[in-house]
């Protein structure tokens, strides 16, 4: 599997203020990034795998929310993300 726990610990202990910390908009956000990246990738060699894509199309939205989120109530810690995650060009 391409996510193990120690993966997701390594993610959240980057992005959030701990390795206990699952539920910050920021680590969330950059959980989704790395699965949104990788199933993009997956994508790519299988381009009839429908069911895949449909998950992407969620994890993306979700993401979005998210961003809208953070956006709203913290426009620097916002932009942090976005720097740090490369999803804005």
């Amino acid at each position: 599997m391409y996510l193990t726990e120690n993966k997701k610990k390594e993610i959240f202990k980057k992005y959030g203020i701990s390795v206990l910390d699952t539920g910050s908009s920021q680590s969330q956000i950059a959980l989704f990034t790395y699965r949104i990246n990788h199933l993009s990738k997956y994508l790519k060699n299988n381009r009839k795998d429908f069911n895949t894509e449909r998950s992407l199309i969620r994890l993306v939205g979700k993401r979005k929310k998210l961003l809208k989120y953070i956006e709203k109530k913290d426009v620097n810690s916002y932009k942090k993300i976005i720097k740090i995650l490369g999803l804005r060009k």
